[in-house]
């Protein structure tokens, strides 16, 4: 049930201090909380005996005062120590979590869900955070306080009363281990549950439209509701257990006051005990009523708090596929890109998806990757990412094999504009500035016009402050397309990387925007990949790719003049933008 704590021991070695101050304070409380009772139980047996005055009733009521203002003080700075650790390690675990997140290569993505990774990062977490803070508190008050208070009732008033009154503490022992296991294991399956249940909201609200003009919603609803039934079913589980806590307790704690309250008496009649003695001894039973809960509190929070520590430390302990090594090898310039026989496989495929690729291209050169859907061409294109551990074969940049570049400074080089376009919830100005923080609006105007966006700019409400929406869901897709050419654009990339990123234009402003490139990218080395043959007519290397291989190469005239697939989509194509004119 502890492994929660001794997992989190790395959290208690750097807060020490906090720690041990607000634990110490927190004991000192509970020490001084004894104080009262034994104060009032003496000022009964002082009135019972007659021996009361005034001066003395005024000292009983100011010390009963004095202990009262500080005991508030006391509780005040170890609930500062306490739950302020709370929120620290909740700080500490989201930023080790997302870092996390910052180094994960695809496949990580691949195999897990969006929607429970939100719920370790939120709910998950939140439980890790009460256990450091409600949970400690729980801990202390359910073993030093109880211990504190148990002593007190058998030195100051009486062993026998005392050992009377916990006879059915066991009983609450032997049920809080029962429930402890039934909290973990159903809690585990609750927050299993929640994450899907984000997956699904996910998916719903990026898939709006699809859902819409499919007619779906009515379906949709439907399963979202399924969904939502089985997170209830699963929390109402949990909750199920968690209710039996407290009338546990309460059952053992009322056995412990009927027991008391009639020993006690017993005692007062044969003159063993007082009856201040009885009075105290019986509010310091009432003091044992928040330990026994605690008890209770503290399995129902460890329990939770191990079963999110385990999803999280899942998610710490993940190891990207691709890391960098440990003496990187330094380049100052990508100088030249080259691939040798390179054969690649994604990790859930069975087949290969590039096989024995080769090419090389110096420092300003334009590679055009083209072929069927499906050929590779992306495959290709994100080699030089390394997201993926590289398959057989070598990829060189400056001579220099990629898994021996540090992969910042490989990232640094590159400018990578995917197919599937992201924007983030940010306005126009702020996406391209993504690019390059420190731009201004004069460069962030350059990039616009060299990604033909400029006209566009003119038609959104706010210009440049204009808010794109979740994922850009307000601009069209040649839009959210020019948008993110922009943002590659003001980057200045030493290796532009278009993966099929100008297939939402019309071929008028891809035109434009190829013609951009050319001039603002000279000396610098651009790959594009695409279905429409124009835009890479210019390249100085083409190759054609079938099934992951390259079956044709060279440049626009030497490809027309093979007669192969190039040639023949070349000429269906042109017939095509012949027949759109007309």
């Amino acid at each position: 049930m502890f492994s929660v704590l001794r997992n989190l021991g790395w959290f208690f070695r750097r807060e020490k201090k906090r720690y041990a101050i607000g634990l110490i304070l927190l004991i000192a409380a509970g020490v001084l909380e004894l104080l009262p009772p034994r104060l009032l139980g003496n000022a009964i047996d002082d009135i019972v005996n007659g021996s009361i005055t005034t001066s003395s009733l005024f000292m009983y009521i100011g010390m009963i005062v004095i202990m009262l203002l500080i005991i508030y003080w006391v509780t005040y700075i170890w609930m500062h120590k306490l739950f302020g650790g709370s929120n620290l390690v909740e700080r500490l675990l989201r930023s080790r979590f997302m870092s996390r997140l910052m180094t994960m290569t695809p496949s990580f993505f691949e195999r897990n869900r969006t929607g429970d990774l939100m719920a370790r990062a939120t709910n998950d977490i939140r439980a890790v955070s009460a256990t450091v803070g409600f949970g400690m508190l729980t801990l202390t008050d359910s073993t030093f306080y109880l211990t504190v208070v148990l002593m007190a009732m058998g030195f100051l008033v009486s062993w026998k009363l005392t050992l009377a009154a916990v006879l059915p503490l066991p009983l609450i022992a032997i049920a809080m281990i029962f429930y402890g296991k039934a909290i973990h294991d159903r809690y585990s399956l609750a927050q299993d549950a929640f994450g899907d249940m984000n997956d699904q909201v996910l998916e719903s609200v990026s898939g709006i439209r699809v859902i819409r003009a499919y007619v779906q919603e009515r379906h949709d609803e439907k399963r979202f509701a399924d969904i939502t039934d089985d997170v209830y079913r699963k929390n109402m589980a949990v909750a199920k257990v968690d209710s039996f806590f407290e009338p546990t307790i309460r059952f053992c704690v009322g056995l412990s006051y009927i027991i008391a309250l009639t020993y006690g008496i017993y005692l007062v009649f044969r003159n063993e005990i007082t009856l201040g003695d009885l009075v105290s001894f019986n509010m310091y039973l009432g003091m044992i009523v928040w330990p026994m809960f605690a008890i209770g509190e503290l399995i129902n929070i460890m329990q939770r708090g191990g079963a999110s520590l385990e999803r999280i430390d899942e998610t710490l302990n993940s190891k990207p596929d691709v890391e960098d090594v440990p003496h990187p090898t330094p380049v100052t310039y990508p100088t030249s890109i080259e691939l040798k026989d390179v054969t690649f496989r994604y990790p859930t495929s069975v087949i290969d998806n590039l096989s024995g690729v080769s090419f090389k291209l110096s420092q300003g050169q334009t590679l055009g990757v083209v072929g069927r859907t499906g050929s590779g061409k992306s495959t290709l294109l994100k080699q030089l990412l390394h997201e993926y551990p590289t398959g057989q074969g070598d990829i060189l940049i400056s001579d220099v094999a990629i898994e021996q570049i540090a992969l910042d400074q490989l990232h640094s080089w590159m400018g990578y504009v995917p197919q599937e376009q992201i924007l983030f919830s940010k306005s126009v100005r702020e996406n391209i500035q993504f690019g390059h923080f420190q731009a201004s609006d004069e460069k962030i105007l350059e990039a616009i016009t060299a990604a033909a966006f400029q006209n566009d700019l003119g038609t959104l409400a706010d210009g440049l402050d204009t808010l794109v929406g979740e994922r850009g869901v307000s601009l069209s897709g040649g839009q959210k397309q020019r948008v993110s050419i922009s943002r590659a654009f003001i980057a200045n990339p030493d290796i532009l990387i278009l993966d099929d990123a100008l297939s939402a234009v019309d071929a008028r402003t891809e035109a434009k925007i190829i013609e951009n490139i050319r001039e603002e990218r000279a000396g610098k080395t651009t790959l594009i990949s695409t279905h429409r043959l124009s835009a890479i007519e210019h390249a100085d290397l083409i190759v054609v790719l079938d099934g992951g291989r390259i079956t044709e190469r060279g440049t626009h005239q030497e490809l027309l003049a093979m007669n192969g697939w190039y040639r023949e989509q070349f000429d269906r194509q042109q017939v095509e933008n012949n027949l759109t004119n007309d």
